[in-house]
């Protein structure tokens, strides 16, 4: 089993941007131009790599290699953008890697792209100003378009095989992982499991129990193994349940109109464990957007604009706006998923002013983003 970490470390002193690595400060995937540039970068790294893995680093400054780390990511369905847009698509996974002197909310983003056996990956369909049918190759450390009669070589295969090779895990460095891991969450419930004989997870949660069920918050879940962390947040409710073989999290998110929230079930994540040394990860998302009446949306949604452009101008906020400042977020995506279409363009202009109003109205911009990525991505 391959140590995450150790491989982002051996790629980052051994090999500059090169055809079959490639590194980012951070991911945008949230704008058409964001994902038409990751989409041409997938492309020309399986392109350029038929019979064997590639990688795109995330959290890395380009000009030192310095790892300043990015947030965490936890989109189980990006392969279903991949599939969206490319022709023959290589399958991708999308890890988010602990390091320790990274503070707890950041990581390092690491997107490995299997390997394509000289299938040609190519746009099916236009995106930003790239065009159905363009192709892409890596000349160096940059991704070219080219033409369709390219010629796919496996340059790469015993470089790559290597760099695997020295990164594979062993005893010490999981059980320092467990120490660590523990020694990090020692003021939280955690707690280690072991599954086959061979797979360690880690987790921890503040736990909070509702009737006959407890509910954690501030989960951290980590795969020590690979030093890939599973989950991470700081404002959701979320359950937690395991056997023998699997490893299961059913994640709650709170949202709801002033003085009417409430907890719906997102998204329920199961790790299944086989006798083989192998696992898979499932997602099932299980979110059903409330719905409220349409007048009652309409004046609060009006009322949230009238706050954003107070945030826009500078002006002085109440006390009872600067309260609802953290809810606008969930507010314009409520909005948005009762038929409000023009709330998704404001909550994307109310980004860079809850960014400088402060960091916990950022943090709920971020986390109604995601909830609104992956109810479109299924």
């Amino acid at each position: 089993m391959i140590n995450k970490r150790l491989l982002i470390k051996n790629l980052l002193a051994h090999n500059d941007e090169n055809s079959f690595y490639d590194k980012k400060l951070q991911l945008n995937i949230g704008s058409k131009e964001g994902k038409a540039k990751f989409l041409k970068h997938i492309c020309a790294l399986a392109n350029s790599n038929p019979n064997n893995n590639s990688f795109i680093v995330i959290g890395v400054q380009d000009e030192d290699n310095q790892i300043v780390g990015t947030d965490f990511f936890d989109d189980s369905k990006l392969q279903n953008l991949i599939n969206a847009y490319v022709e023959n698509p290589p399958k991708i996974t999308y890890e988010n890697i602990s390091f320790p002197h990274l503070p707890d909310k950041l990581v390092v983003g690491l997107v490995t792209i299997g390997a394509n056996y000289g299938k040609i990956c190519f746009l099916r369909k236009n995106i930003w100003k790239y065009y159905s049918g363009s192709i892409f190759l890596r000349d160096g450390s940059i991704s070219m378009p080219k033409n369709f009669d390219i010629e796919i070589k496996d340059e790469n295969s015993a470089t790559v095989n290597a760099l695997e090779k020295h990164a594979q895990n062993n005893i010490e460095l999981t059980l320092n992982g467990v120490f660590d891991f523990l020694e990090e969450h020692q003021n939280l419930t955690s707690e280690y499991l072991v599954f086959k004989e061979f797979f360690v997870v880690c987790w921890a949660g503040k736990p909070k129990k509702n009737k006959d069920t407890i509910y954690y918050s501030r989960v951290d879940i980590a795969l020590i193994n690979e030093q890939v962390k599973l989950f991470y947040s700081d404002l959701d409710e979320v359950s937690i349940s395991w056997n023998k073989n699997s490893f299961k999290i059913i994640e709650y998110v709170l949202l709801g109109l002033p003085n009417n929230y409430k907890y719906y079930p997102l998204e329920e994540v199961e790790i299944q464990f086989r006798d083989n040394g192998s696992y898979e990860i499932n997602s099932e998302l299980l979110f059903t957007p409330p719905e409220f009446n349409k007048e009652i949306l309409f004046h609060i949604y009006n009322s949230n604009n009238l706050l954003l452009e107070k945030l826009k101008r500078l002006q002085p906020l109440t006390n009872t706006q600067t309260k609802e400042i953290k809810n606008l977020p969930s507010i314009y995506l409520l909005c948005y998923l009762n038929g409000f279409n023009e709330a998704i363009e404001k909550l994307e202009e109310a980004r860079p002013f809850l960014k400088k109003y402060s960091e916990e109205a950022y943090q709920y911009y971020k986390e109604s983003t995601r909830i609104l990525r992956k109810v479109k991505y299924n």
